[in-house]
């Protein structure tokens, strides 16, 4: 099937890939990106003409904009949500937007008369606030925005995604909604404009640490994240359906390994050491990026996605794959020199 798809964020990392994706398998896309003066840079990097893939200037925090790029479509992928580099000054800086940026897009799905609303949610509205005692997760739980250690951008996806299937269940009318809840998303780069998550493997290549952090992550190619997307947008019967979206649990030093094994010299800033904790405490007085996630020093996530490949038949790349293209691309955009 293929019809007119708004996709939100189209100059993001996450929904460009949806984007192109979705252009290859014959859909007319039209995206949001915040200024149109974005356009001329983002539209080479996305394909399509100017009949399959349209421009719309549209804000999270401002209802200008919205029905418009949402007119005359029969779905919507809404990926727009703020991802800072650096923890906010007030935890409402990212959960506001989050929130009612969600809702701005489904008031204006509904007002079009879209048939399904497909939302990028987070592992980080699953698995958090729960302590350490709890390592594995499905679909059924939920982060606890209460629990201790949350950080703003968790407590932003939860309450983002709390609240738009709480407007669904009341205002939506039949519309199909589904969530897909990626994990820490990897992946080659269509630019040097690239995403926060990319940091954490930037921070490796470049040698800003002097050792790997005892930090982990569930790891995801941004290639399967698209592709599950498209999957939800275009299977029957995915009313009130939530995808976890993630491959294998490693923690940096893991990648750290597979880094050196398969880059060689070009890995030659990559640290195999492990900084004690009490190290990465002192590091994040001065590393923002490590601040952000002092409190996960520690904690193993494993993210169950065996749901989206039993009704999707969704299967995510080798996980050593998305690593290596990761790199190589960091490299040839000359974001990180070797």
């Amino acid at each position: 099937m293929a019809g007119t798809v708004l996709v939100t964020g189209g100059s993001g990392y996450i929904g460009g890939e949806i984007i192109r994706q979705l252009l290859a398998k014959g859909w007319t896309v039209h995206t949001t990106v915040r200024n149109l003066d974005s356009e001329a840079r983002v539209r080479p990097l996305l394909g399509g003409s100017a009949e399959t893939l349209k421009f719309f200037a549209a804000n999270l925090t401002d209802d200008a904009g919205w029905a418009e790029a949402a007119a005359g479509c029969t779905h919507v992928c809404h990926v727009a949500s703020p991802l800072p580099a650096e923890p906010p000054r007030h935890e409402n800086d990212l959960i506001v937007p989050a929130r009612d940026g969600a809702l701005r897009a489904l008031k204006a799905a509904k007002a079009a008369g879209a048939q399904r609303f497909v939302m990028t949610s987070s592992v980080a509205a699953i698995g958090y606030g729960h302590g350490k005692a709890k390592s594995r997760f499905t679909e059924d739980d939920w982060t606890d925005v209460d629990g201790p250690g949350v950080q703003a951008y968790a407590k932003s996806k939860t309450i983002a995604e709390g609240s738009a299937r709480d407007w669904v269940a009341t205002e939506g009318d039949g519309m199909e909604f589904a969530t897909v809840n990626p994990a820490l998303v990897l992946g080659p780069l269509a630019s040097a404009d690239f995403s926060t998550s990319i940091e954490a493997m930037k921070q490796l290549m470049t040698g800003a640490l002097p050792g790997c952090p005892n930090f982990g992550f569930g790891i995801v190619d941004v290639r399967d994240v698209a592709d599950l997307h498209v999957r939800v947008l275009e299977a029957p019967g995915m009313k009130d359906e939530r995808f976890i979206c993630s491959g294998p649990f490693l923690w940096m030093i893991d990648i750290a390994r597979i880094l050196k094994a398969e880059l060689g010299p070009e890995a030659r800033k990559v640290p195999l050491r492990r900084l004690p904790d009490f190290v990465v405490r002192i590091a994040a007085l001065f590393n923002p990026v490590v601040r952000q996630v002092i409190g996960e020093l520690g904690s193993r996530r494993d993210m169950d996605a065996s749901h989206a490949r039993d009704v999707l038949g969704w299967e995510p790349r080798p996980v050593r794959d998305t690593i290596v293209d990761t790199a190589r691309s960091l490299i040839d955009l000359g974001i990180v020199k070797v």
